[in-house]
């Protein structure tokens, strides 16, 4: 089993930055490929950004440039580095975590939710304009 904690959030202004990070406990080993959603008000939850075993990443359009996801594997620890943030970026921010399986392919499966299998309770980020 694996346990997924999210932190990091808060309320901040838009233009501000705000790192996020997911710490993995248990079977770790679980954890190679990794990814964050969101689901911001009136919306559907949607992923933002996603890292395989490699270290090969994908984003969501809207958040290229600005967010960085990155994996601490010593630490068992996913991170989020958001910069430039927007009200749009309002939203629960979740990780989530699955054992890579050989034909997983971070760019077409990477923000597919149906791919993952462990997921943490979330942190929530409020952007003000």
């Amino acid at each position: 089993e694996v346990h997924l904690a999210e932190s990091g959030g808060g309320s901040v202004q838009a233009g501000d930055s705000l790192r996020l990070s997911c710490a993995a406990s248990g079977d770790t080993g679980s954890t190679s490929c990794m990814a964050w959603f969101r689901q911001g008000p009136a919306k559907g939850r949607e992923g933002v950004a996603a890292i395989d075993k490699d270290g090969e990443t994908t984003y969501r359009e809207s958040v290229k440039g600005r967010f960085t996801i990155s994996k601490d594997s010593a630490k068992n620890t996913l991170y989020l580095q958001m910069n430039d943030l927007r009200p749009a970026d309002t939203g629960m921010y979740t990780c989530a975590a699955v054992t890579c399986s050989p034909y997983f392919a971070v760019f077409r499966d990477g923000t597919d939710a149906r791919n993952y299998r462990y997921w943490g309770q979330g942190t929530q980020v409020d952007v003000s304009s």
